[in-house]
């Protein structure tokens, strides 16, 4: 016996039980299962005008998630490729952008403990720090110990 093949909306139901999506990600992974007669758009149309689609659910969720671990810029990254509106993403990187400091010397913490020994070991802790999207003066700050002399 064949499985019961999944409604359109069914499916976007059930994507946004695992987790919010915006209207973009769902349209993208929706596609491939689109078949004669049906509308996407009007499905995602009717989800969003019901509540279940919210691109400011998915920014909250996006930073409640990842905001902990990663700098603004890498966070900017993700919610553009989710495609959430610029004003939405503006706001929330302008959000993250008074905590980034303390968020990155926490991060460091986590992972180095310590300042390193020599100019290997700091641009290795750089490296770190900048590809999770903290800005180079928090990365520079951090490396150099000049973070943890302003409390």
């Amino acid at each position: 016996m064949q499985p019961r093949q999944l409604s359109l909306k069914g499916r976007a139901l059930r994507l946004l039980g695992q987790r919010e999506h915006s209207r973009a990600e769902l349209e993208r992974k929706l596609a491939p299962h689109v078949q004669d007669g049906d509308d996407l758009p009007r499905i995602l149309d009717e989800l969003q005008a019901k509540g279940f689609v919210s691109e400011t659910r998915v920014v909250a969720s996006v930073l409640h998630r990842r905001a902990a671990r990663l700098g603004a810029g890498r966070i900017r990254q993700e919610l553009q490729a989710k495609g959430i509106a610029p004003d939405l993403v503006a706001q929330a990187v302008q959000d993250l952008r008074g905590t980034e400091l303390a968020r990155a010397r926490e991060v460091w913490q986590r992972r180095f403990g310590e300042p390193a020994a020599d100019a290997a070991g700091r641009a290795k802790q750089a490296r770190f720090l900048a590809a999770r999207g903290f800005t180079g003066e928090v990365v520079r700050r951090v490396v150099t110990g000049a973070a943890f002399e302003d409390e």
